[in-house]
């Protein structure tokens, strides 16, 4: 993946908590296309080393092409405190960050895009999960197409984006936070019908409920979703040891790490990019054992096939595995 210097053109606070970047080439030159629902790479500084995060790219413009060459990137980045779980990279962007610095940024990658064909979309967001969602509402109202927006957070008033989406989105926006009206999904999904397709981003519990509630009805390949977190260990998970052929190695995995981080720790350079599962990048080929497929970007098909692997989350059931890697 191409990496561009961009230079900070604006940083502007939201809320208390959201900060609006905006990120240009110092010559003004156009830059790399991208479509409803993609998303940048962002290098940051956490305790002096360098360090990627991801971010999804912001289009309210409701105009055929908006995207196509457009003179700025312009990220939301919600304040992660450390002593909540955040990681750091938040931090430095909202304390260290100045217009004019430069930043490396790769180019677009999309791995949870708007299929253009579908009409009637129901769109739920969950705080700073709004992010692909307005790209993807003004898409839908470039195209012409019906779709409603449902958005929810701890307060309303805390809402970034409001303003904006309001005049994007019109009477297609609802409004939720827990000091308010709730949302609440059920009731939500009774209201709607399993030939609207579903688009959700935020938190995993909202995005779990949603996927829940949209199972007793919805086909599974209506529901489409993206989550701001990286994997992360689940209760149970054991170590186990791989071996990569085209290394010529054999590592162990911890039972807190992935098989991408033993790698790194290792000093090997594997492809990557989301570290949660959804864009494929990581995949690699599985020649032995049998892996537990948490990934969400193959079908059923593929994971009962057992040929790859996502080595960014997926893990072994047990016993050593061996990967063309």
């Amino acid at each position: 993946m191409s990496i561009i210097s961009l230079q900070v053109a604006q940083i502007t606070p939201l809320s208390a908590h959201v900060t609006l970047i905006r990120l240009r080439r110092a010559d003004g030159a156009p830059l790399p296309g991208y479509l409803a629902g993609a998303h940048v790479k962002v290098e940051v500084e956490i305790d002096g080393a360098p360090a990627w995060r991801h971010y999804s790219l912001i289009n309210l413009e409701a105009r055929a092409h908006a995207c196509a060459q457009p003179a700025e990137y312009v990220i939301a980045v919600r304040r992660e405190e450390r002593t909540l779980g955040g990681r750091g990279g938040s931090l430095y962007l909202h304390s260290a960050l100045q217009v004019g610095q430069l930043l490396r940024v790769g180019a677009p990658l999309n791995v949870f895009a708007l299929d253009p064909e579908h009409d009637d979309v129901l769109l739920i967001a969950g705080g700073i999960g709004v992010t692909p969602l307005a790209s993807m509402a003004a898409a839908l109202s470039a195209a012409g197409k019906r779709y409603a927006l449902h958005y929810s957070g701890r307060s309303v008033a805390q809402l970034a984006l409001v303003t904006e989406l309001r005049a994007l989105a019109g009477a297609a926006l609802t409004l939720y936070g827990d000091d308010d009206v709730r949302l609440d999904l059920s009731a939500l999904l009774a209201g709607c019908k399993p030939s609207q397709p579903i688009y959700v981003c935020g938190p995993k519990g909202m995005v779990d409920a949603v996927r829940a509630q949209a199972a007793l009805g919805w086909p599974a390949d209506a529901v489409r979703y993206e989550l701001f977190a990286e994997a992360a260990p689940e209760q149970g998970d054991q170590p186990f040891e791989v071996g990569l052929l085209q290394s010529g190695c054999r590592l162990q995995v911890g039972a807190r790490q992935t098989i991408l981080d033993a790698m790194l720790d290792a000093g090997l350079d594997p492809l990557y990019d989301c570290k949660r599962g959804d864009c494929g990048v990581c995949t690699v080929d599985l020649v032995e054992g049998e892996a537990e497929h948490r990934d969400n970007c193959q079908s059923k098909a593929e994971r009962a096939a057992g040929k790859v692997i996502q080595i960014c989350i997926s893990r072994s059931k047990g016993v050593p595995l061996v990967l063309d890697a």
